[in-house]
């Protein structure tokens, strides 16, 4: 008898958990969807592979099934998703008001529970400040000769070639320029390989958080680790060794730190340096390979591209001078060929944050704590924001100055947080589309 009184107990314990897992309380109307299995959500569904540039199939499908705006579980937390164009403006004006980027304890493993992303007000004004040291303009000018010599090098070595994967050459070239600007890392030099490890890292970033041998995500934080523990090597090495004049950006984290003013780390400085690292070569390999391609496959494009860049040089006073910054802010046309490739490329497939009260849009509730997850690929590729979404279409730029983000562009996030290595990813892309297309066409 009490054993089937404990049974049914049990039974009705369980079946009570699982409703209110699938009906969480609101105080309000909640988007509609689905908050998947108890525990883990619809994570396995979100994590599944995915190797198109399209919307990610687990939105796409449920954008048809409940519309703009849904709900899911992802890792054991409630998350509204949004491929609305007024709600994703909304969120990115509306950060340390409303909301706060916020993002899985899977990925602050992987980049750090000290890195940038995860940070917030003053602190995240400090290290803004901090980078845009190296990558705001008045540094990028002055890095410009440097980029332009070191993509001619390359396209000039690659060109002897029979074959060449892009995609790997590239970020091999990225990497190396911003590992020298960074910590002056030379590979040539180096008894270890930094770039191996952030290889690693990048195979298991979107992976299933399953921290086992054997599994993409275990590998991952494993090239962390080894990344991790070669950036502290280097900055003991340099506290042992301080330079007279700064020659890099770890030369001014060490003088940050040595202030001893009580803002910055060594596990921030190390966090940033691994961010800051990784974000600057993976994202504009991956942009320029795509842009190789569409290039390719667009042949009036191409010729449009090569008129501008030709006539840049036939204005030169000194047909062997390098690139200018004024010329560089000439290439109008470039300008919407980066533009075009980054809309169509959707390097990040969401962005978070965490709602801070409770919200109310159009006619939902967003429960205060709940994450929600911008989804700029929604965006990019409407048929309502743009004709023929799928298109590669440069024209579709002319006349449009992009200073930020807008309803209908979030290629580099939005609002305060809007990505800071912006302009220096361009000047990337710029420079080697220059070269490619007046040198080795």
């Amino acid at each position: 008898m009490w054993a089937l009184f404990f049974g049914a107990l049990i039974i009705i314990s369980i079946t009570h958990w699982v409703h209110r897992w699938r009906n969480p309380r609101c105080n309000g109307t909640l988007p509609p969807g689905s908050m998947g299995l108890p525990l883990i959500g619809e994570t396995l569904q979100f994590f599944a592979p995915n190797s198109s540039f399209d919307i990610p199939p687990f939105v796409k499908e449920r954008m048809k099934r409940y519309g703009p705006i849904f709900r899911t579980n992802l890792v054991g937390r409630p998350v509204v998703v949004s491929t609305d164009p007024d709600l994703n403006y909304f969120i990115f004006q509306q950060e340390g008001q409303l909301f706060q980027s916020w993002y899985p304890d899977t990925f602050t493993e992987i980049f750090g529970r000290q890195n940038v992303g995860s940070l917030h007000g003053f602190m995240y004004k400090y290290l803004k400040n901090m980078v845009l040291n190296l990558f705001g303009p008045e540094s990028l000018k002055k890095m410009l000769p440097e980029v332009e010599q070191t993509t001619s090098k390359r396209l000039q070595l690659w060109s002897h070639q029979e074959t060449v994967e892009l995609k790997e050459t590239t970020a091999t070239m990225i990497f190396d320029l911003t590992a020298k600007k960074l910590i002056s890392y030379d590979q040539d030099n180096s008894s270890e390989n930094l770039r191996d490890n952030f290889v690693a890292f990048i195979h298991g970033l979107i992976s299933f958080p399953l921290d086992i041998p054997g599994t993409a995500y275990h590998e991952c934080l494993r090239g962390r680790k080894k990344a991790m523990r070669m950036l502290k090597n280097q900055l003991q090495e340099r506290r042992a060794n301080p330079r007279k004049n700064r020659s890099d950006f770890f030369d001014y984290v060490l003088e940050e730190l040595q202030e001893d003013r009580g803002i910055l780390t060594e596990e921030i400085a190390l966090d940033l340096m691994f961010v800051l690292l990784f974000a600057s070569f993976e994202t504009t390999s991956l942009a320029l390979t795509l842009a190789v391609k569409f290039l390719s496959d667009n042949p009036l494009v191409l010729k449009k591209l090569t008129e501008e860049h030709e006539g840049i040089l036939r204005n030169r006073v000194d047909s062997n001078s390098g690139l200018t910054w004024n010329e560089y802010k000439s290439m109008k046309f470039t300008f919407q060929v980066i533009n075009e490739t980054v809309r169509l490329a959707n390097i990040v497939p969401g962005i978070f944050r965490k709602a801070l009260r409770d919200i109310q849009f159009k006619g939902y509730t967003i429960p205060e704590g709940w994450a929600v997850m911008v989804c700029p690929p929604a965006v990019h590729l409407s048929p309502e924001k743009y004709e023929d979404p799928h298109a590669f279409n440069p024209w579709r730029w002319e006349g449009l100055e992009l200073n930020g983000a807008s309803k209908k562009f979030m290629a580099f996030g939005g609002g305060m947080r809007f990505c800071v290595g912006t302009e220096f990813t361009k000047v990337q892309m710029a420079v080697f589309l220059h070269c490619l297309v007046t040198k080795f066409r």
